[in-house]
């Protein structure tokens, strides 16, 4: 009995050309969807990122703004400090402000304009991360909480029959206030922001 042959190579190889001809366009045809897709998907990566650091940049400068603010109130609470340890009890050489227009002769002070003070004030308003000149700084021994927003004329102290004008002695009100325009760290449009602060003391010696 003999055994035909049967003879498949042609056409499995066609086949198998076929299967790689169908690979090739199936695979041609992914790539042409994949690469809009691919370029759809780093357009949202971009804008999701954009947004995330915008938020991380407003936040970080409203905290640096927070941090600011408290950093010049504590500021003019130390000019304050100063001040009501540095009146006319000491002498006219070490004293700050007007000095004591109520004894005769009349005691004035050689750091009469209160730059001591401010320069105590400027000195602490460096930790807030701004750059606080002497002009922002207010020093003022005749405060007055009537007007608003408080003034520094005919206040506590010319209405106190004691004194009866601005002073720096024992007894006398002094107050410091800082008002210094925002810089913010980071541009972005911020509005410009004024920060105000003032703090209160009585001279203590």
């Amino acid at each position: 009995m003999q055994l035909g042959h049967l003879h498949v190579y042609a056409k499995c190889a066609h086949e198998v050309h076929g299967a790689m001809n169908f690979q090739k366009v199936t695979r041609s045809r992914f790539q042409n969807v994949c690469e809009p897709e691919s370029g759809q998907a780093m357009v949202e990566f971009m804008l999701v990122v954009s947004v995330v650091f915008i938020l991380f940049v407003s936040m970080l400068q409203t905290m640096i703004l927070m941090h600011s603010y408290n950093t010049l109130a504590d500021a003019a609470k130390e000019g304050v400090r100063y001040a009501i340890v540095h009146g006319t009890g000491l002498n006219a050489a070490n004293c700050s402000g007007p000095g004591n227009p109520s004894v005769t002769p009349a005691l004035t002070c050689t750091d009469s304009a209160g730059t001591n003070v401010k320069t105590a004030v400027t000195n602490f308003a460096g930790l807030s991360l701004q750059s606080v000149p002497a002009s922002d700084v207010t020093v003022c021994y005749d405060p007055n909480s009537t007007p608003s927003p408080p003034s520094c004329s005919t206040g506590a102290n010319t209405n106190n029959p004691a004194f009866g004008a601005p002073c720096s002695a024992p007894g006398c009100l002094v107050r410091v206030t800082v008002s210094h325009v925002y810089t913010p760290l980071f541009g972005l449009g911020w509005p410009t922001i004024t920060l105000n602060a003032a703090a209160d003391g009585r001279i203590m010696n």
